[in-house]
């Protein structure tokens, strides 16, 4: 059990990174709105961009919308209409006729009776509502049926024509007669004709053909017709009726979770190939984790309020944010690992993709440096430029007309553009959070304006002039062997502000000649030159510097010793034991270049500045065995430099050392001899 506790004990980092990446995935999923249709990406008129694809079954093409519903209107139209012969009708009418109650004479009622009888004998049919008199008419009689015309029979209206040529003049007796004797003996079916029309309707066929499988339905780069379109449309639906067939919510979510975790494998197992110093820091680790969430909330939340503006998510901000602490090769691959995520989730994934990939590529192409605010604006611009580039361009290869390209997209993209401006605001709450420092802050703080380097040139004024020469010389050595020459300018400039408790303690601050240390013994003065390492941390947290900065503070001498008083000490007491921790700094030793550099120039430039003779040879015979001494100390055990870096150094070293002490070369005098 503790051999179980130990082992767990001794791989915290690696459980912490793995419970974060499990809770993380966790939280994406979960943030995604549920979408379980399998679709295909396709625009109808456009060209079909995945591979060929086969029918993987037999299914049948659906009829569009419209097809359906004109079908409907075809089987309506058609449909017969069925009417009932009523031959009571025709006596009722002529027994009202003649019992009549109006002042008709002998021949006018005769004549009625006469127009009833031909009114009859042909069919008086009932109007119906909305009847197209051009469809076939079934009269029932009998239950047998004949089909008829419409026109065949009287209509109302033309039985008030008949009417108007008997009575002329006398409206009241038309109406009477028209509208409360006669009545249609030729009646409207209601039932049969529903019957008829809902017969029809069932004969309609949702399918307009089949599809056998194996069968090619569409090549890559076709173009998509409107029968092609149809038939992909059909096999989607086809495939959503047996996708929810067998749907299980709980396989969905697994499957998308481990998706999710495959996705942040791949990252980490490719920082470790690349050996990148990211994986070492959980705050780093949690950094990443961080910025892959943020980008999948926001996506989601738009997602969720409408699809059709996940373009409008800055995407663009996490390769930004990202390039801003690390470098170019983690900020792509994370951006990458992002929209992979997202694309799981999104509508149009083969779209999303590469917009958001060509745009995150051209962002961290345009993001090398931010040493001027304008930068930002700049990144901006070519996101929006890009984006609408693709979008102009994905038009014209498939609509070939620009009369397709919507301005609103130009919206979103502009919108998204502007949003990547929140980089420069985010930059700081993430250099707050997580202790991290972007170039912007080493600019601020790489000033002489700042108020720990003015104190430090009011107090120490030969420490701060050093300080600024190790900057400068530390900064071209390390754009000469690659690293980040800002940062180790900043440590140059901030590394020796713990002599400013006590100036006169160091020779570059001693003008008037008087030199504290000849009252001190040799461990006092030891341990007074030390303690300017102790002093220079507490006094840069006083200053509110960053973390990274105050490290080169307390690896510029690394475990090195202060070897004058140490030399001393064992010359005037040689037959007594040293204790060499007095005499040695505490420490740690450099771990990065910037680091190693820094302490090289240091330790080079405070020499060469005491020697008495500043010749070619001198400077380069010290060099040479301040360099090897460090060496020999085990000074760089820690960090990744080469011996061809360190041969890189000395040569740089001894061209700056002689040319700040203008060491000139001798030329050969030359006789002329005048005649």
């Amino acid at each position: 059990m503790k051999k179980i506790f130990y082992s767990l004990l001794a791989n915290l980092s690696l459980l912490y990174k793995i419970l974060a990446v499990l809770v993380v995935s966790l939280f994406i999923l979960l943030v995604f709105p549920e979408q379980k249709k399998v679709t295909y990406d396709f625009v109808e008129g456009g060209f079909w961009n995945s591979e060929d694809l086969y029918a993987p079954f037999d299914f049948a093409v659906q009829k569009t919308q419209e097809e359906i519903e004109q079908d409907i209107r075809s089987a309506k139209s058609n449909a017969l209409l069925f009417f009932v012969y009523d031959s009571v009708v025709k006596e009722q009418v002529v027994s009202k006729l003649a019992n009549i109650e109006m002042k008709l004479s002998s021949y006018e009622r005769n004549e009625l009776i006469r127009l009833a009888n031909q009114i009859y004998s042909k069919g008086y049919l009932q109007y119906v509502e909305g009847m197209d008199i051009n469809r076939d008419i079934v009269l029932l009689r009998k239950n047998v049926g004949n089909v008829r015309k419409y026109n065949d029979f009287f209509s109302k209206a033309q039985i008030g024509d008949l009417l108007q040529e008997k009575f002329s003049g006398n409206e009241s007796v038309i109406n009477l007669i028209r509208d409360s004797i006669f009545s249609p003996n030729v009646v409207y079916d209601d039932v049969r004709t529903k019957l008829e029309e809902d017969s029809r309707l069932s004969q309609i066929s949702s399918a307009s053909g089949m599809v056998s499988m194996g069968q090619l339905i569409i090549s890559k780069g076709e173009y998509i017709t409107p029968e092609k379109a149809k038939v992909l449309t059909s096999l989607e639906g086809e495939n959503i009726t047996r996708f929810d067939e067998n749907y299980s919510e709980l396989n969905r979510k697994l499957g998308l979770y481990f998706l999710i975790i495959i996705a942040f494998t791949a990252l980490f197992l490719f920082l470790g190939l690349i050996k990148h110093p990211l994986l070492k820091d959980n705050k780093k680790v949690t950094f990443v984790l961080f910025i892959i969430f943020l980008m999948c909330f926001m996506e989601a939340m738009v997602l969720r309020i409408n699809p059709d503006w996940v373009m409008l998510v800055p995407l663009c901000l996490a390769p930004i944010l990202v390039r801003v602490f690390f470098d170019l090769r983690v900020a792509l691959y994370i951006h990458l690992v992002i929209i992979i995520i997202i694309a799981s989730f999104v509508p149009n994934s083969f779209e999303f993709i590469f917009y958001q990939l060509i745009a995150g590529m051209m962002s961290i192409i345009s993001v090398k440096n931010f040493e001027h605010r304008s930068n930002f604006f700049v990144v901006s611009l070519m996101v929006f430029l890009t984006y609408s580039a693709i979008y102009v361009s994905g038009v014209l290869s498939q609509e070939t007309t620009f009369e397709n390209i919507h301005i609103g997209r130009f919206v979103l993209f502009f919108c998204n553009a502007l949003l990547v401006l929140m980089a420069f605001p985010l930059t700081y709450l993430c250099e707050k959070i997580f202790g991290f420092v972007s170039v912007l802050t080493l600019l601020e703080i790489s000033s002489t304006n700042t108020k720990a380097l003015r104190d430090l040139s009011n107090k120490a004024p030969g420490t701060f002039q050093h300080s600024v020469q190790v900057a400068n010389i530390a900064e071209d050595l390390i754009n000469e062997i690659g690293g980040d020459s800002l940062l180790a300018r900043v440590g140059a400039l901030y590394h020796d502000i713990g002599k400013m408790a006590t100036p006169l303690y160091f020779t570059e601050n001693q003008t008037s000649g008087f030199n504290p240390h000849v009252h001190l013994n040799n461990e006092e003065s030891a341990a007074m030159i030390i303690s300017h390492v102790r002093n220079g941390v507490d006094m840069a947290k006083k200053y509110y510097l960053p973390e990274v900065v105050i490290d080169f503070i307390r690896t510029h001498h690394g475990t090195t010793k202060t070897g004058y008083f140490f030399n001393k000490e064992r010359i005037e007491h040689p037959d007594e034991p040293v204790d060499e921790a007095l005499y040695t700094y505490n420490g740690p030793k450099p771990y990065s270049r910037e680091t190693a550099v820094v302490m090289l120039v240091d330790s080079v430039e405070a020499a060469v500045r005491s020697l008495k003779k500043h010749d070619k040879e001198s400077i380069s015979a010290l060099i040479d065995n301040i360099v090897e001494g460090k060496i020999k100390e085990n000074q760089f055990s820690n960090c990744n430099i080469t011996f061809a870096d360190i041969a890189t150094i000395k040569r740089i070293l001894k061209d700056k050392m002689l040319s700040i002490y203008h060491v000139r070369v001798a030329y050969p005098v030359v006789n002329v001899n005048k005649d």
